[in-house]
């Protein structure tokens, strides 16, 4: 392995890091999906990483499996947003009621 396993761990939790921040802080839908998104790929980046390490398959097919789990979380969830918005007017997940709410 070229890059050392303990920097592939660090640049993991790094990226996990960044997209919990993204999607705990964000106010935009889009935008939280787009942290969960970067959460999925740290897993998978940590996956490879350890199988690469340990050399064993079974970590890459499981990247696999969460690549294909986060395109289908991309385009069920994006789907939703652009339902939720022609409903609403906002992807503010705070203003997401029937009555609606205030833009500030």
């Amino acid at each position: 392995m070229i890059v050392p396993y303990a920097h592939v761990l660090v640049l993991s939790g790094i990226l996990f890091f960044i997209g919990m921040i993204c999607l705990v802080t964000r106010k935009n839908l889009i935008m939280m999906l787009l942290g969960l998104e970067i959460m999925l790929n740290a897993a998978a980046l940590a996956f490879i990483g350890t199988s690469l390490f340990f050399k064993q398959l079974e970590g890459q097919v499981m990247a696999l499996f969460i690549l294909a789990l986060a395109a289908a979380e991309v385009s069920l969830g994006l789907a939703l947003i652009v339902c939720i918005y022609r409903r609403t007017s906002t992807v503010n997940p705070g203003c997401i009621e029937e009555d609606g709410c205030t833009l500030e």
